[in-house]
């Protein structure tokens, strides 16, 4: 009996022994599958986030241009809303889509390009519209045929009809849809990406890199291609995050401050792997730029609002319109305040005019402290009476279209870029770039 008692004794500390191992064991296994969120925002931040958000909240409420899908599907991706003001900005939205798309059908008009029809589908996904009215099937199908034009195009001449970051979107409103892309049309992505085609003149184009992997990310994800190409995508994927990580500069941002949201939301939707311990840097260099208030420009608010709640344009697909918080209110009496206030003090600022077909043509001009580049243009204009320009508008703002009777043609993939002297590309577009004293802007016709 004494023997029989020693031998359950021995069995129970053996069992209590076991079952100690197999918590440790499943609390290891906890912890590896757990993915860890190193794009987490630090604490203590709450009020800043709180205000670009109510920042671009406002921007709903501007009617001087034409609605811009991205802030809608920035505002959907943040965890507060204003469920009222989204909803009047969705209406403005579908106004705004049903004018272009009718328009261009019949009166010949400039047709919406990729990155339009990507966007306004990402929008109304984002709203959880229903899209398989036939309508909206039908702006899928538009879609479609707009990435075999993209494509056509680069197989005729080495390069799309809009860019690769349009051709990048094209492909995630798709996936996101549940869509199925023809192969041909992602495998011409794949094939530029290992070419190192992502590129803007020679300095590589960060956001394109980032919205292109995000789209590798999609279409992997979906299941729905052969194995083979889905082991490209992952090549790719690969390819894309060791070009992000390796464009870091010293402050933490990734490329410039502003590719650094969507190159953020790239290494979110990535999760965890080993090499991504650059996100948090990128993060802290994305608080301290919203400090100095250097993200004014709705459209860049729009791609970092994501960011700011953990999130990617991959997270569209699985948006919820119900149990929102309804927490963010703007005050009536507040119109869309600008940010920045022009200075009494006066600048003096020296603009330079680059054209291969013309003459290199420098002038000088005052206008007042903070005033932005936009502006200082407009008062060259009125003081210098060689000098003349153009802009257009577009989401991102206004831009350059012709200076001193010189056009910039999409034809011969031209553009005006805007410089800092000595060679510095502007990080900001010509309405939201504020010159310093005594700066030399160069105005140059360049090709892209």
């Amino acid at each position: 009996a004494r023997e029989s008692t020693f031998y359950l004794e021995q069995c129970l500390q053996l069992s209590v022994i076991m079952a100690y191992v197999w918590l440790g064991v499943a609390v290891i296994l906890q912890s590896l599958l757990t993915p860890v969120k190193l794009c987490e925002i630090p604490e203590g931040h709450t009020r800043l986030i709180r205000s670009l958000n109510l920042k671009l909240l406002r921007s709903t409420v501007d009617n001087s241009g034409e609605p811009n899908p991205s802030i809608y599907i920035g505002l959907r991706l943040s965890e507060d809303h204003s469920l009222e003001k989204e909803a009047d900005y969705l209406k403005k939205l579908k106004t705004s889509l049903e004018t272009i798309t009718a328009c261009s059908k019949t009166n010949n008009q400039e047709q919406p390009s990729t990155g339009i029809l990507a966007l306004y589908l990402m929008a109304l996904k984002a709203s959880c519209e229903d899209m398989e009215k036939p309508e909206r099937m039908r702006l899928i199908t538009r879609l479609k045929h707009q990435l075999h034009k993209e494509k056509k195009q680069i197989i005729e001449k080495n390069h799309p009809l809009t860019n690769y970051f349009q051709y990048s979107l094209g492909l995630i409103a798709l996936c996101i849809h549940g869509k199925k892309v023809d192969e041909k049309v992602i495998q011409k992505l794949i094939n530029v990406e290992k070419k190192d085609g992502f590129v803007h003149g020679e300095t590589l184009s960060v956001d394109t890199e980032a919205m292109a992997g995000l789209a590798f990310l999609c279409l992997k994800s979906s299941d729905l291609y052969l194995p083979a190409l889905t082991a490209e995508m992952n090549l790719a994927i690969d390819n894309v995050k060791q070009k992000i990580i390796k464009s870091k500069t010293p402050e933490g941002a990734l490329g410039n401050i502003y590719s650094t949201p969507l190159a953020v939301q790239f290494l979110s939707a990535l999760g965890t792997t080993k090499g991504n311990e650059e996100c948090p840097k990128a993060i802290n260099a994305l608080i301290e730029a919203m400090k100095q208030g250097k993200f004014s420009n709705p459209m860049m608010m729009s791609q970092l609002m994501p960011v700011l709640h953990q999130k990617s344009y991959l997270d569209v697909a699985n948006i919820k319109c119900t149990g929102n918080n309804d927490n963010l209110v703007l005050n009536p009496n507040t119109g869309v305040l600008p940010d920045v206030i022009v200075g009494e003090d006066r600048i003096n600022i020296i603009i330079r005019v680059e054209s291969p077909s013309s003459q290199t043509v420098t002038f000088g001009v005052e206008a007042p402290a903070r005033s932005s580049l936009l502006d200082i243009l407009k008062s060259a204009e009125k003081q210098n009476g060689n000098f003349m320009f153009k802009t257009k508008d577009s989401l991102h703002g206004p831009f350059l279209t012709m200076v001193n009777g010189v056009t910039a043609a999409l034809e011969e993939r031209t553009y005006w870029q805007l410089l800092k002297e000595p060679n510095n590309p502007l990080e900001e577009g010509v309405a939201d770039y504020r010159p310093e004293d005594g700066e030399i802007i160069i105005l140059r016709l360049s090709k892209w």
